[in-house]
């Protein structure tokens, strides 16, 4: 009797390409999941001043608005970061499949429940255990999407995954310039969040696994818990460079291009409630395109330049949206969009790059670690530009002026990082 070999067999598995209507499924579940997610992230920065004004009553004041936006969106970034290790390290172990769909599960569900909050402080908890499954779904989808499409494609189907997330942004602000959230009508906008929920159960049941996480599993001995590996050997400094690139543009995106909504909000009031919602429309409608854009600009310019140009681009449109412009001025939504645009660039560049930086093993684990780590600094960074923000008396252009700098040090971590332009995701598995 002749026995196979078992690297054999994960050859001949990892070899198997899905048929085209499975690759498309495997697509469509992921930008769903992905654009799903984006609507949740995109919730409070539209609805936190008017669930502050509702929930503290005659409490509230718009120092304090501001300080409740910012512990908010920490607790987001905190339970993303949670999520994407501990999500990805099960999509290793699971499978990519059922990781993505317990992340979309989890953040459907807890979203959800936003609607029944009496208290801030039960929203905050609820924010933090929707950043679970809002930070397990990027790494997931995103190894998931890779591994089944052939290396040829994977530029432009990493264009539409990173376009899933602003996607989201962009339906949520056309909800809500339909239906404007205020303190007395933001519940609503919290029930709508629990419907991905039906995508979960689908990909549960009905997704197709990637064959090369199936190979991977076949050939792998009993080794350290993927997390783990990250730490040890070769992979201890790409997995740091991966950080550093993740963390970036999460940090400026969240500690400082996020605030340009409560601003807009502030500044329209009662008299205009429908202009938060022209701003978010606009943003997204920028961050849509720029985020399909970013895995073609970095095929067409290289990994490095693109994210080096990237960065630059960003840090001066930021600085220049919060200092020389202000809402309800003829400039504000034009440099809004054009903002949106070049800083969401990242975010096309970061499924393309992520994956190819690691090897099958550990790619859900070690992209979600690299993206989602950038999130405890993103908290840690969102606490300070709250605390900036009540120290500059409650300044929207001070504090996104200062923190927009971030994105300056993109021109630095890009330096030390590897060119995978002619990487393929075929081998270590």
């Amino acid at each position: 009797m002749v026995e196979s070999h078992p690297k054999a067999a994960s050859a001949t598995l990892a070899e198997r390409t899905l048929p085209p209507k499975e690759r498309l499924a495997v697509l469509l579940a992921a930008f769903a999941g992905l654009f799903c997610d984006g609507f949740e992230l995109g919730l409070m920065p539209v609805a936190s001043l008017s669930v502050s004004q509702s929930l503290l009553g005659p409490a509230y004041t718009d120092t304090l608005g501001g300080a409740w936006f910012a512990w908010f969106t920490a607790a987001l970034m905190l339970g993303a970061a949670i999520g994407g290790i501990v999500l990805g390290d099960l999509g290793d172990c699971l499978g990519r499949a059922r990781g993505m769909a317990i992340s979309i599960l989890c953040y459907s569900v807890f979203s959800g429940l936003g609607s029944l909050v009496r208290t801030q402080e039960q929203m905050l908890v609820l924010r933090f255990l929707v950043g679970l499954g809002a930070g397990g779904m990027w790494p997931n989808g995103v190894a998931l999407v890779a591994e089944c499409w052939p290396n040829r494609s994977r530029v432009l189907i990493s264009g539409v995954v990173g376009a899933g997330i602003n996607a989201g942004y962009l339906l949520l602000a056309l909800l809500v310039w339909t239906w404007p959230v205020t303190p007395a009508a933001w519940r609503w906008l919290f029930s709508w969040a629990a419907v991905p929920a039906i995508i979960g159960i689908a990909s549960w049941f009905w997704l197709p696994e990637s064959p090369k996480w199936l190979a991977s599993r076949h050939a792998r001995k009993p080794v350290s818990p993927p997390v783990r590996e990250l730490w040890r050997g070769p992979l201890r400094r790409t997995t740091l460079v991966g950080i550093a690139l993740g963390a970036i543009p999460l940090i400026g995106a969240w500690a400082a291009s996020k605030w340009m909504v409560p601003w807009a909000d502030k500044v329209g009031g009662a008299a205009q409630p429908h202009y938060k919602a022209i701003t978010t429309l606009c943003w997204a409608m920028g961050a849509t395109l720029g985020s399909f854009l970013g895995a073609p600009v970095a095929g067409l310019l290289g990994r490095r330049l693109a994210y080096f140009l990237i960065s630059l681009g960003a840090t001066a449109l930021t600085c220049a949206l919060f200092s020389f412009t202000a809402p309800l001025r003829t400039t504000f939504l034009p440099v809004v969009c054009v903002q949106g645009f070049v800083a969401t660039l990242f975010f096309g560049w970061l499924p393309l790059y992520l994956p190819e930086l690691f090897p099958t093993r550990v790619r859900a684990a070690g992209s979600g670690l690299a993206y989602n780590s950038g999130r405890f600094a993103t908290a840690v960074g969102v606490l300070f530009a709250g605390t900036l923000f009540a120290a500059l008396g409650g300044s929207y252009s001070r504090v996104g002026a200062t923190t927009g700098l971030i994105y300056a040090l993109g021109m630095l971590a890009i330096c030390f990082a590897p060119d995978t332009s002619r990487k393929s995701l075929e081998e270590d598995l």
